[in-house]
């Protein structure tokens, strides 16, 4: 089907129930590494029922949509389409077990040319099912590197400029290296994403990949930890905001590094894979209470 701003926009997103157990929060957190020094009292209280706490990134993966651009009815050519920018905002400290629902909805299409892309930005509200108390707002932008040019038929274009910072050019004020596990994408996608890429050596190497890649929203939840350890003293409900743009994939066993600059209360940071000293997130942004 071809593309459609005017469909895309209203696109019909169902309300996603979503209920989580207290081990489901232990397991996530063990999937981003986060147990990997069981001696460490800070780190314990994510992977332990005691005191336990939820990591605040947990919640890009609760009342998601999935992968809805794969439908044929989007007119979206989902080969060609990448995982641009993922936002986080969180109004509450996540529970560490709960029932919540999430409602989705386009926010915006911005036509890029053609040849050039177009640029999707949709986003989920996350609200517990009980209360309806807003937890969190999880927005993500995919760069659709082949419908550039639709509104050179007559379609309308947001136009939206991006607001993701400047990175500044002193050295960083912190430097955090976390190393992944080999079996890392093994582990987080019993949580998340179960796409074949992340765990098929012959899948991977058939898209162009020596080896099945980490989830690109399991670097955002090391870095996550990153932030978490080096500003937050490890309490999650210090971490409001993090923001940040890929820039190229993981690979499961490599350190990621996270180069952070503090500015008062907010704070700029990208990170880095340091076995091929390559760029992976970058223009990121996170504001600490």
């Amino acid at each position: 089907m071809q593309f459609n701003y005017h469909r895309l926009m209203h696109w019909p997103f169902p309300e996603v129930r979503h209920a989580y157990s207290v081990q489901d929060t232990m397991r996530y957190a063990l999937s981003l590494g986060v147990g990997a020094d069981p001696l460490d009292p800070a780190r314990l209280k994510f992977v332990y029922e005691k005191n336990l706490q939820a990591l605040p990134t947990m919640a890009v993966i609760l009342g998601t949509p999935g992968f809805w651009i794969r439908d044929s009815g989007t007119g979206i050519d989902w080969l060609q389409a990448l995982h641009g920018e993922q936002y986080l905002t969180l109004h509450q400290p996540l529970p560490i077990a709960a029932t919540i629902i999430g409602r989705t909805r386009v926010k915006s299409i911005t036509d890029k040319g053609a040849g050039k892309g177009a640029l999707i930005v949709f986003e989920t509200q996350v609200a517990d099912l009980p209360s309806g108390t807003l937890l969190a707002t999880v927005t993500v932008s995919y760069f659709c590197r082949g419908n550039g040019g639709y509104s050179e038929h007559g379609q309308p274009s947001d136009l939206i400029a991006s607001a993701m910072p400047i990175m500044p050019s002193t050295p960083a004020d912190i430097i955090c290296d976390l190393p992944t596990r080999p079996d890392m994408a093994l582990i987080y996608r019993l949580s998340s994403d179960m796409n074949p890429l992340h765990a098929d050596p012959a899948i991977a190497q058939a898209a162009g990949f020596p080896r099945p890649l980490l989830h690109g929203l399991a670097t955002f939840g090391v870095v996550g930890h990153a932030i978490l350890k080096t500003c937050c003293d490890y309490e999650a409900a210090r971490l409001r905001v993090i923001n940040a743009r890929f820039s190229a994939p993981v690979f499961p066993g490599e350190t990621i590094r996270t180069e952070i600059w503090r500015q008062d209360t907010d704070v700029l940071f990208r990170a880095s894979v340091l076995e091929r000293d390559l760029l992976v997130l970058d223009h990121g942004f996170a504001a600490i209470q």
